[in-house]
């Protein structure tokens, strides 16, 4: 389908992005999954090529542009070649905004040129084995001593957790206010106490490395507070409809490549004498793996244009997430079936897409739960 909210400049991006990963990322896919992890040096490679950051202002390395249309091509690109499993798009799409808006001179001067680069590889903590979705639930604490806090808590599903060097973490500062006592913290890896635990054996998503982190009594300097003091849930809840936006594109990134995948198939396999694309079953369901995809990216690129417009609600944002990500695996599974035994093969990209798609309905908060904001934003109760 046309699509109709790019200019030359975003597909003059396209193919930077596209060409990089073909070159880098498409033949290690197959190491990194064994692996559980992408090399650093693809990091860097991705800061050279312009791939990270770009968010950030000029000054300090990015190209001061927050056009999230930019932000698509990034992972939509990284699905359309096979490339699937570098974390670009929680450094980009998660964590960058952290640091573009929130962050003070002192914190952007710090930080930011790494971030660009790809020699800062980031992450946002906020997950802990009891608290979830319900992000008012974490346990995870920061006292101040002086000129220092002391950070004591775990956290769990940190989406580049074991390579990362700096993690946004979500700590509560006020333990008695509930959810109005979170803050935020800008903590290096490198701080005494910070440990990185197990690499955490998923399902799917192998290669982008997932992990448990554990602070005990690390000692973050005041100054890396990050926003405001006990503000950190309104912060989070700011940032979250991004996150769940982002969810959505990749949704319907994988949507599309498993369509392609499958179109491809059933052009040259043969069963029962005749070609698998000529049989009507066949024809139907890719007619509506495709219309559902239609609808899904039409959706998808009109929240884009909201996001760059600052008009993308919470309840926006939640609806978009829990229908295409349902949608999507749906998809999937469908384009799998066509594909019979060689579906339920590893070696095949479009069972790694199954597996790695099973996560969308989870992270970025639970599909019931934005069924429960979107729920609640139409004020139901008499």
């Amino acid at each position: 389908m046309d699509r109709n909210i790019f200019d030359e400049e975003h597909e003059s991006f396209r193919e930077v992005a596209r060409a990089f990963y073909e070159k880098e990322c498409v033949p290690y896919v197959e190491e990194w999954e064994a692996q559980g992890h992408v090399t650093r040096e693809v990091w860097r490679k991705a800061g050279a090529a312009g791939l990270l950051g770009f968010e950030a202002d000029e000054q300090y390395g990015g190209l001061g542009v927050r056009d999230y249309r930019f932000n698509a091509i990034v992972a939509e690109e990284m699905y359309a070649v096979g490339a699937v499993g570098v974390g670009f798009t929680t450094h980009n799409n998660v964590v960058g905004p952290y640091l573009t808006r929130l962050a003070n001179e002192d914190q952007r001067k710090r930080y930011l040129p790494g971030f660009v680069d790809g020699t800062c590889i980031s992450a946002i903590a906020i997950s802990e084995p009891d608290a979830g979705s319900d992000v008012a639930r974490i346990r995870t604490t920061a006292k101040r001593d002086g000129e220092e806090y002391v950070l004591n808590g775990a956290k769990t599903f940190i989406t580049n957790g074991y390579l990362a060097d700096l993690v946004v973490v979500a700590a509560k500062t006020s333990p008695d206010l509930g959810h109005r006592g979170i803050s935020l913290f800008l903590v290096e890896a490198s701080y005494p106490g910070f440990k990185c635990g197990r690499k955490l054996d998923k399902i799917g998503l192998r290669s982008r490395d997932t992990a448990e982190l554990f602070f005990d009594d690390v000692r973050v300097p005041a100054e890396n507070l990050l926003g405001e003091l006990d503000r950190g849930f309104y912060h989070l809840m700011t940032n979250l409809a991004e996150e769940r936006l982002t969810a959505a594109i990749v949704g319907v990134a994988s949507m599309r490549r498993a369509i392609e995948l499958t179109t491809e198939h059933v052009r040259n396999r043969k069963v029962f004498g005749a070609g698998l694309g000529d049989l009507q079953a066949t024809r139907f369901t890719m007619a509506d793996v495709l219309a559902d995809t239609m609808a899904a990216q039409a959706w998808v690129d009109r929240m884009i244009l909201e996001v760059n417009a600052g008009h993308l609600s919470a309840e926006d944002a939640a609806a978009v997430k829990f229908w295409v990500t349902e949608r999507q695996f749906d998809v999937l599974d469908r384009c799998l079936q066509l594909f019979g035994g060689y579906g339920y093969m590893n070696e095949y990209e479009i069972a790694r897409l199954w597996r790695d798609g099973r996560v969308q309905r989870i992270y970025a908060g639970s599909n019931e739960v934005m069924r429960e904001i979107v729920g609640r934003a139409m004020k139901l109760s008499g």
